[in-house]
């Protein structure tokens, strides 16, 4: 692709995370900025087979960048994972004159990118977001700052309420695979306890630590739970230790979905606008088929069959730090 390209397209694809408009509107501007027209796909994949394209300009991307969301809508779509439905998106993107595709997703778009880009001559290049961070290929995804201080400032307000009844509070955060969210926030709140997938819960010494701190006179205790480190969730991790442990009240408080919405961070807008920046510019020298990441602050890129089979990994000293440091 070079300069003489007319038309490109952005689009966001599968869960929502913040920050995303912040990446359109880099894209929609570097664009600009380089003689080439920009179109919106709204709705994802869905959007993409249904033709539902829009032209962006500097008023398209006006005031988004500190919203959450995205204004161009997405989706997680079945019908673009036959080949019928990739066929007809296909159609859509040449009627429409869409020479490239910039794709702002995680692992299940960048999976359907890295298809279609085996099929049909439309390069394609990947941002990733997720609150979840674990896309490979970069430290950090789009969403996953914002989602920490979010889930940061509900632990920090539960634990007021927690010292002021002598309550042991459990707090589930997103985190179905993996425990970002959960070991980060654990750590920055001073979790007694942080529950993640990468290793496995020892109820005994769940326990042990709960009494060990119960001995040491503490006013109130807090578990971060990522969602997806205990065998039958949250509530069957609270029904368990009722009858283990009663020196305290115990609650249990579910954050979901408010982790994935909210005004995107300082670092999200500016991850978000170095990313979509870099988006455009990749496609102006040639390259497809990849994301673009950010690995020890420099500017990666990492082949779609790379990003959509493999996983981003917690570091595991960090694991040791939230061990040592727990009160």
């Amino acid at each position: 692709m070079n300069k003489k390209t007319p038309t490109i397209a952005v689009m966001t694809s599968g869960g929502d995370a913040p920050g995303m408009n912040a990446a359109i509107r880099a894209v929609v501007w570097t664009a600009i900025n380089n003689d080439l027209q920009v179109l919106a796909i709204n709705g994802g994949y869905d959007g993409m087979m249904s033709g539902d394209f829009q032209e962006m300009n500097a008023g398209s991307v006006s005031n988004i960048m500190q919203r959450g969301g995205t204004i161009i809508k997405t989706s997680r779509s079945e019908r673009f994972m036959e080949k019928k439905g990739r066929a007809i998106a296909y159609a859509q993107l040449k009627k429409a004159k869409i020479n490239a595709v910039i794709v702002i997703g995680g692992n299940g778009s960048f999976a359907g990118a890295d298809v279609f880009t085996s099929e049909f001559d439309i390069p394609f290049i990947g941002i990733p977001k997720t609150i979840d961070n674990d896309v490979y290929g970069t430290d950090y995804s789009i969403g996953f700052d914002t989602a920490c201080n979010t889930a940061l400032e509900a632990i920090d307000k539960i634990r007021d309420t927690a010292n002021s009844h002598h309550r042991l509070f459990f707090v589930e955060v997103m985190g179905r695979d993996m425990g970002f969210i959960a070991l980060h926030c654990g750590i920055a709140c001073g979790a007694e306890v942080i529950l993640v997938p990468e290793k496995k819960t020892n109820m005994r010494d769940l326990v042990a630590k709960l009494k060990a701190g119960w001995k040491r006179n503490k006013s109130s205790l807090i578990v971060v739970v990522a969602e997806g480190a205990i065998e039958g969730g949250i509530m069957a991790l609270v029904d368990y230790i009722k009858i283990k442990f009663t020196q305290y009240e115990i609650r249990a408080s579910i954050l979901g979905h408010i982790q994935r919405g909210g005004n995107p961070s300082c670092f999200d807008r500016v991850l978000a606008s170095r990313l979509g920046h870099e988006a455009v510019k990749m496609l102006l020298q040639g390259e497809r088929n990849v994301i673009v990441g950010l690995k020890n602050d420099r500017l990666i890129y990492t082949s779609f069959k790379i990003a959509s089979t493999r996983k981003h990994k917690i570091n595991k000293t960090l694991i040791d730090v939230a061990n040592e440091l727990s009160a």
